[in-house]
């Protein structure tokens, strides 16, 4: 699923409650491959719910963030496990490694495209929707390029994966606050336009590094 240089560095996976579930998914049989896919699901779920919440309701639009920021945390627990289940549980597998990136290169534009499109009654919201999400891929293709070039994968940020969907999930609570207002979507909207900064940044600072690294081989 993961090769050494490729997981991403995660102070969760050494908690008792991570241990305990991964446990449990091996026990029932769970495959890491599965987990991985399983994960677009739970984002495609919180980018539904992102999308329609522009179009209802206050009190229907606070339940639909609620269940994006749902969606999205649903989707992070299963990049959490699916590696686990793989490297600790023993069940890698020769093509584990399309499994675990290409479903996350999938559900980042979801949510960050359907972020857009909740905050759409705001000018340039769905732009800034499309071009985080192209902005997040661009920082994975960096980063795996480097592991193309015989380097340990940098994962570093400011706006890595983690960063990027934290913010989001914040971003959706904090909406359900906002309901009522007239034009709802400006704290979704803040939360696009820091994460085309934050993935520039962190694009910037990956490649120094790549190309750093390169010429003191």
């Amino acid at each position: 699923m993961e090769t050494a240089s490729s997981r991403r560095p995660l102070k969760s996976r050494d908690t008792g409650w991570a241990k305990a579930i991964s446990r449990l998914l091996l026990r029932w049989g769970v495959t890491p491959n599965a987990i991985s896919i399983a994960s677009v699901f739970f984002a495609a779920g919180g980018a539904v719910a992102l999308y329609f919440s522009a179009q209802v309701s206050p009190g229907r639009r606070a339940l639909l963030l609620v269940v994006a920021a749902a969606g999205i945390q649903l989707r992070l627990l299963c990049n959490l496990f699916d590696g686990m289940v793989a490297v600790e549980g023993g069940l890698k597998t020769k093509s584990g490694d399309v499994y675990n990136d290409l479903p996350d290169r999938i559900a980042d534009p979801l949510l960050l495209i359907a972020a857009g499109y909740a905050a759409r009654p705001l000018p340039w919201a769905v732009e800034l929707g499309w071009g985080a999400s192209l902005l997040a891929i661009l920082t994975a293709y960096v980063r795996m390029l480097g592991g193309a070039a015989g380097l340990r994968q940098s994962f570093i940020g400011p706006m890595a994966k983690q960063q990027r969907m934290a913010l989001l999930t914040i971003a959706c609570l904090l909406s359900t606050i906002e309901t009522r207002v007239l034009l709802p979507g400006r704290i979704l909207w803040i939360t696009l336009l820091l994460v085309v900064i934050g993935c520039v940044v962190t694009l910037v600072r990956r490649t120094r590094r790549i190309v750093a690294e390169l010429e003191a081989r």
